[in-house]
């Protein structure tokens, strides 16, 4: 059999969700159909390792402005040595420097990968998006609720195929609660003690530190479920540039003792088994991998209800979603105080404990690798 080649193109290999995806199915396309080569556009990142580790190949173009003709003849020169039967890219840099290149060296097939709702994108990347549509051969989106936002904006509606992201089985974590708790400085005591129908509990997030993650939102629910007599820590996990404003808001609710930002980690699944709530608060996602996690970890999840977190979860059986209210965010957060009270008070823990059960049973049925894979393995055969 003469195996496909498939050059996957993306900016970076940062620890984020597109990129966490990109690298579980290049590593696990079958090795003896597929030949697979991933470009980086601009700069390396921790996750290369995986493919170091797999013996998958890479090369980084080294874009290093917003617009730059010379990462673009880089990449031409890289598709034109490889000479791919396939190009599949992700993110819209890549989208759009990857297709290009792609169309210029006449590669036999090209697939668009749109991994996230974008509302940042102006006119003119909407525009870029629908030029590069017409020659493009499928765009790949993970979720119903992506398809549905680029058709609004003119894209196509039958390039669009929907494949789901993957969440691998998680490892038990290494670690008993006490140790987790020990290693943040919450007194022994507390840990030794715990009771899992009244705590205490942890209340998890793992997201970047950016706007759209509403994590002043969150700050707010966890001051007023101290109130509601709930005894929790909250856990997150994750960086960016609203960092110093969030710790200084929750100095000025005075949660220090409560709320522990843990930065960025590269062991987010020792964590994980040990949440009794994950919340994710977002204003917009593509498909979180923060949700699937947690839910494969066995853990209930609360949500905004967006495009992306209600194909993941089913409300009173694997979590809960807060509805948008309108945009008024004062309802949004009370909502989610009020349903992590009911979930985290001694009659929620029969509850909490069925739809952990119902999480890991819905991505061990419809978010497994092997379906990923196999979907992919059944586009690119297409």
């Amino acid at each position: 059999m003469v195996k496909k080649k498939i050059l996957f193109i993306i900016p970076t290999l940062d620890r984020s969700g597109a990129e966490k995806q990109l690298v579980l199915l290049a590593t696990g396309l079958p090795r003896d159909e597929f030949e697979v080569h991933v470009a980086l556009l601009t700069r390396t990142g921790p996750l290369t390792a995986d493919l170091d580790a797999a013996g998958i190949p890479w090369t980084l173009i080294g874009k290093k402005r917003k617009i730059s003709f010379s990462a673009y003849l880089r990449l031409k020169r890289l598709i034109r040595k490889l000479q791919p039967d396939i190009v599949h890219t992700w993110l819209f840099a890549a989208n759009a420097y990857g297709r290009k290149a792609a169309f210029a060296c006449r590669v036999p097939r090209v697939i668009c990968g749109e991994r996230c709702v974008d509302p940042w994108k102006s006119p003119l990347h909407f525009l870029i998006d629908r030029q590069l549509a017409k020659k493009t051969d499928t765009i790949a989106a993970n979720s119903d609720g992506i398809r549905d936002f680029y058709v609004r904006h003119g894209l196509p509606a039958d390039r669009f195929v929907v494949i789901p992201n993957a969440q691998p089985t998680p490892p038990p974590s290494p670690w008993s609660r006490a140790e987790l708790l020990n290693s943040l400085g919450i007194a022994s005591q507390e840990t030794d003690a715990f009771d899992p129908s009244s705590g205490p509990f942890l209340i998890g997030i793992v997201a970047r530190l950016w706007p759209q993650k509403r994590l002043q939102e969150a700050l707010w629910s966890f001051d007023q479920l101290k109130f509601m007599g709930i005894d929790y820590h909250g856990i997150i996990i994750g960086d960016g540039p609203e960092r110093d404003r969030l710790l200084r808001y929750r100095e000025e609710l005075l949660l220090n003792d409560r709320v522990h930002f843990l930065g960025h980690r590269n062991d987010v699944s020792n964590f994980m088994p040990h949440f009794d709530l994950l919340w994710c608060t977002s204003a917009y996602e593509g498909q979180s991998n923060s949700i699937l996690e947690a839910m494969a970890a066995g853990v209930p999840v609360i949500a905004s209800d967006i495009p992306g977190n209600r194909e993941l979860v089913v409300p009173g059986q694997t979590g809960m979603l807060i509805p948008e209210f309108d945009g008024d965010r004062q309802r949004r957060r009370t909502a989610v105080t009020h349903q992590s009270f009911l979930l985290l008070r001694p009659e929620g823990y029969a509850t909490r404990k069925a739809m952990g059960i119902a999480a890991k049973a819905r991505i061990r049925d419809e978010f497994s690798l092997e379906k990923m894979i196999a979907r992919y393995c059944e586009l690119y055969r297409r």
